[in-house]
C-alpha cells in the first residue's frame, strides 16, 4: 500500500475523506498518515517532524484557513497558515528526499471577478484574487509550480470551487441554512433565517465527488498542471434555501442580515471542469438534491439527539 500522507485532516474535507476512503474501492490501496494532535503547519520543525515520521509515498495538503470572513480579520494568520505553511511543507519534503507526487489543494476563488462572458471559468483564467484568502491560494499555488519548476517536485494542483456536505462548518451558507432550517422544524428555534447576499451564484459540489477528482489526480493528472474541480453549474443561493426549505416542509422568515455581507464580493460564479475530464475521465456524479438532503438529514439528527460529531473548526488541521 501507499502511504499517504494527508494534511488538514481534522477539517471538514479531511474528515470527510478519513469516512469516505474505506467505502471505496481505493479502501485497500493507501495506507492513510495522520498528523498528530498537536501538528502545526506553520512552525516549520513541526513539518519536518511530521515527514520524517510519516514517509509518505504520496501526499494530499489540505491544510488551510479557509473562511474568506475570517480572512479580512485575520488576513496574516490566513497568509502563515496558507502560504507560510506550504512553504514549511515543501522545505520538509524537500529534507527528506521526497520522490513522490503532492497534490496542492487551492481553491478556484483565486478567479475572484469573472466577467459573464468568461463563465464557465477555465483554467486559462487570469487569477484576480478579492480576498486575503485567495490571495494566500494562488501565492501558495505559485510556490508549488515553483518547487515543481526549479526543485523537479511531482505536484499536481486541484482548483475546487464549492463544495460542501455533512459535518461542514455552520459558517458556510449551505450548511448553516440546513443547519437552521433543522431547528426551526424540531422547534428548536423560530422560524426565521438570517442572511448575507443571496443573489449570487456559486458552484456547489458533493465532497465526495471532488475527493474523488483528488485521487483521480494523484493517479492521472499531469505535474505541474491545475485543474477545476466543480460541477459545471451555476446555482442562485437563495433558490437553493428555498429547495431546502420545500425539502424540509418549512416556512421561515428571510431576513437580511448587514454583518453577514462580504466586501468585494464577486455575483456570479461557476466553473469548467473539462480539463480533468478530458486528461482523467473524472466527472462529478451527486445531485444538488442529493447534497441538500445530506445536509438536511445531518442537521436533523444533530438536533434530535446531539450524538451528530461536533462541525469541525474553520482552521482546516492546522
Amino acid at each position: 500500500m501507499s502511504r499517504l500522507l494527508v494534511t488538514g485532516l481534522t477539517g471538514f474535507v479531511g474528515e470527510t475523506l478519513r469516512q469516505y476512503l474505506p467505502q471505496t474501492l481505493r479502501a485497500g490501496t493507501f495506507e492513510l498518515c495522520a498528523p498528530p494532535p498537536d501538528f502545526d503547519i506553520t512552525q516549520p520543525g513541526s513539518a519536518d517532524d511530521l515527514v520524517v515520521q510519516a514517509k509518505p509515498d504520496l501526499v494530499i495538503h489540505l491544510a488551510s484557513q479557509s473562511h474568506v470572513p475570517t480572512s479580512f480579520i485575520d488576513p496574516a494568520g490566513t497568509l502563515a497558515v496558507n502560504v507560510n505553511g506550504t512553504a514549511n511543507l515543501l522545505l520538509a519534503l524537500t529534507k527528506t528526499g521526497f520522490e513522490g507526487r503532492m497534490l496542492y489543494v487551492g481553491s478556484a476563488d483565486i478567479y475572484g471577478l469573472v466577467s459573464v462572458s468568461d463563465l464557465p471559468v477555465n483554467e486559462t483564467y487570469l487569477p484576480t484574487p478579492r480576498n486575503p484568502y485567495a490571495v494566500s491560494k494562488a501565492a501558495a499555488e505559485m510556490l508549488c509550480r515553483q518547487w515543481h519548476i526549479t526543485n523537479g517536485l511531482d505536484v499536481v494542483i486541484a482548483r475546487p470551487f464549492n463544495h460542501t456536505g455533512p459535518g461542514q462548518h455552520p459558517g458556510y451558507a449551505l450548511s448553516g441554512f440546513a443547519r437552521d432550517i433543522a431547528a426551526i422544524a424540531q422547534g428548536i428555534k423560530p422560524p426565521r433565517i438570517e442572511v448575507g447576499d443571496i443573489q449570487v451564484t456559486r458552484d456547489f459540489s458533493d465532497a465526495r465527488d471532488v475527493i474523488d477528482a483528488y485521487f483521480v489526480l494523484l493517479a492521472q493528472g499531469r505535474a505541474g498542471e491545475a485543474y477545476n474541480v466543480c460541477s459545471g453549474r451555476e446555482y442562485r443561493l437563495a433558490d437553493l434555501l428555498q429547495q431546502m426549505l420545500q425539502l424540509a416542509g418549512v416556512e421561515a422568515e428571510i431576513a437580511l442580515d448587514p454583518q453577514r455581507l462580504r466586501p468585494s464580493e464577486h455575483r456570479r460564479i461557476y466553473g469548467d471542469h473539462s480539463k480533468i475530464t478530458a486528461h482523467t475521465g473524472w466527472q462529478p456524479t451527486r445531485s444538488i438534491e442529493d447534497i441538500l438532503h445530506s445536509l438536511l438529514d445531518y442537521w436533523a439528527a444533530y438536533w434530535l439527539n446531539r450524538s451528530a460529531p461536533a462541525a469541525p473548526a474553520l482552521r482546516q488541521g492546522v
